[in-house]
């Protein structure tokens, strides 16, 4: 079957109408972000941020009229908007009913509402304060380290932008939509698995805004069918953006952890993840020290690279859980890479019970 292209997908879009503007939305220039990958399709479309509540039915009609294609898999079509809505009139004093979330008739704004998530126990987000100090790697290792206790485990890869649990995973096979309209989550390993990365090229640069990223994000949450889960894994992008204060507003997280390696540097970036965290009254399990030291597989000897202990002294100044240190170690970048990690391609080495001794702190608080 013929590759689909970006000229049959916005021929497609020019049947659905903005009826309030009497054109259709490939003409208003609505259409963005267009991304095409092996029958995958994703695209945003820009409206006024007052109408966007009510425009709804405009973006199925659009994933419909493009899934109507041949050799179109699955859509994705996320709303998006140039500029912030109107702020909300301000509340009286006091905290909103229900809590911080607000109960369902405290009459919160749409972008404040949490998600319902059917059939998911309890969402945990991994986050990092910076890139490079492993939080994806600890992520996939943490929801195998579940998975291996017996729990049904889901992984959501969230960084939109650079995503890398599809080649950890070592998934290669492409989701698909299933009658209903929702997207089929991959499997590898025993738990299931979605990311952006099975939608577009590995080389792709997303050149995506900061509402539509959330909204992709929001839907490859929502719209995909995950099933039963005791719990749901997230890996958050590096850093306190746009992507972590949607996730923190819209998703019912049972708590986040924080992977940092133990030098200052990375632990004054970490302080910036637990502050963001902490506004938002997302509980914080506790920290992670990765890369905690090197032990030389030639001869034994140990150096810490990047210092040591620093997390586990932040947590005590801080007053939290330290939950465990992992070295930096050839191996784990090696079974990552190839995507066997550790904890199932050498599941009673010492790195794996370590990650395993992470994971039931973590399930105990869950």
């Amino acid at each position: 079957m013929a590759e689909i292209t970006a000229e049959q997908v916005l021929e497609a879009l020019k049947s659905v109408k903005d009826t309030d503007k009497d054109q259709n939305i490939v003409e208003l220039g609505m259409i963005s972000g267009l991304q095409l990958k092996d029958g995958h399709v994703a695209f945003g479309i820009e409206v006024d941020p007052e109408r966007g509540s009510m425009l709804e039915p405009l973006r199925k009609e659009a994933e419909k009229s493009v899934h109507d294609l041949p050799g179109v898999l699955t859509v994705t079509a996320v709303l998006t908007a140039e500029r912030e809505a109107a702020p909300e009139p301000a509340a009286p004093a006091g905290p909103p009913p229900g809590g911080p979330g607000g109960a369902p008739g405290s009459q919160q704004p749409a972008a404040f509402q949490k998600m319902d998530l059917l059939g998911i126990d309890s969402v945990v987000a991994i986050a990092s304060g910076k890139g490079g100090v492993g939080k994806s790697t600890t992520a996939v290792n943490l929801a195998l380290a579940m998975a291996a206790d017996g729990k049904r485990v889901g992984l959501l890869d969230a960084d939109v932008y650079g995503p890398s649990i599809p080649r950890m995973l070592g998934i290669t096979d492409q989701p698909e939509q299933t009658a209903s309209g929702m997207i089929a989550p991959l499997e590898n390993h025993g738990i299931k698995c979605m990311s952006i990365g099975f939608l577009i090229e590995e080389e792709t640069a997303m050149i995506w805004r900061g509402p539509m990223a959330t909204g992709a994000l929001e839907q490859l949450i929502k719209d995909v069918a995950w099933g039963e889960l005791d719990c749901l894994v997230i890996d958050l992008p590096p850093g306190t953006g746009d992507i972590h204060l949607t996730l923190a507003q819209r998703v019912p997280l049972s708590g986040a952890i924080i992977v940092s390696t133990p030098q200052d540097i990375a632990l004054a970036d970490a302080r910036k993840g637990l502050n963001m965290f902490a506004k938002v009254d997302i509980p914080v399990f506790g920290l992670i020290e990765n890369m905690s030291y090197f032990s030389c597989p030639h001869c034994g000897e140990r150096t810490d690279i990047f210092s040591h202990g620093g997390a586990r002294k932040e947590a005590e100044k801080l007053g939290m859980d330290f939950l465990g240190e992992i070295p930096l170690d050839i191996v784990i970048r090696e079974t990552s890479d190839s995507g066997q990690p550790i904890v199932v391609s050498d599941p009673k080495s010492e790195h794996s019970k370590s990650y395993r001794d992470i994971a039931e702190k973590v399930w105990a608080k869950i």
